[in-house]
């Protein structure tokens, strides 16, 4: 299991951002992670992968955790070999270099094995097979997602953390990318996803955390999110009723919040 505990978060040494988050991501399972923008969600990533130090930020309290074992402190490249890999929202690729360097480029941690394990993201992801000699600057949005996703399994983790995946596709490729998601999932992946596509993310997850500045405010299993009134109107746009607000409504309607309450 992939265990956060009580974690806090400080950039700069001023700005308190996560403040006492936990949760638990089981192996094999799906959670989803919902949130607004600017809710902490891609700051508890870098925590978790160890990625806080470029962007001068700290952890000063609590602990992450790989199957019972502290992996907070640990170097990103060691926290890779524990089990856990991410994909970073905007997909981030080599935009310079083919499918398959990019592919190489995701087992640098553990080389060993290497090209059978590109057979398997080829299996996973056809597309990219057909494309592993283009250069990967010139996918499409969805090809590029699959691409990042495909090299975040070439280090065969455990544990999948993917931020935004669905971000900026078009509705048909979103479910595309949610079927992806559920099959990884079903090949023993557990997969921690954050998104604000709540709908998508809810869909295929067994369970679900929101988070509101820096904490967690609501943690259920997901078909309890989905039928929550608040996670409905709040994060689904949608009235207790099932109709859908005006842009005018949604512009001065302001959120009761009843979980903060």
């Amino acid at each position: 299991m992939l265990r956060v505990e009580n974690l806090e978060v400080v950039y700069d040494d001023v700005m308190l951002i996560l403040r006492g988050v936990s949760l638990e991501l089981p192996q094999g399972a799906i959670v989803a992670l919902l949130g607004a923008n600017g809710a902490g969600k891609t700051t508890l990533l870098r925590a978790i992968c160890g990625l806080l130090d470029p962007h001068d930020g700290d952890i000063t309290k609590g602990a992450v955790t790989v199957d019972g074992r502290p992996i907070h402190g640990m170097r990103p490249s060691a926290i890779v070999r524990s089990g856990v890999s991410q994909v970073m929202e905007g997909r981030r690729t080599f935009a310079e270099l083919s499918v398959e360097e990019n592919l190489r480029l995701g087992a640098h941690t553990n080389p060993r094995g290497r090209a059978a394990r590109i057979e398997q993201v080829y299996g996973l992801f056809p597309v990219l097979a057909k494309r592993r000699r283009d250069t990967a600057g010139y996918l499409s949005g969805g090809e590029q997602q699959m691409l990042a996703m495909g090299r975040a399994l070439m280090a065969q983790p455990k544990y999948l953390l993917l931020d935004e995946p669905s971000l900026g596709l078009a509705p048909k490729l979103v479910e595309q990318i949610r079927d992806l998601i559920a099959e990884i999932n079903r090949q023993g992946t557990g997969v921690l996803l954050v998104e604000q596509n709540a709908t998508m993310a809810l869909s295929i997850a067994s369970h679900g955390y929101v988070m509101e500045t820096g904490k967690i405010v609501l943690d259920k299993p997901a078909a309890e999110l989905l039928a929550d009134e608040d996670v409905r109107e709040f994060y689904l746009g949608l009235h207790p009723e099932g109709t859908t607000k005006s842009f005018r409504e949604v512009k001065h309607y302001k959120r009761r919040k009843r979980w903060l309450s």
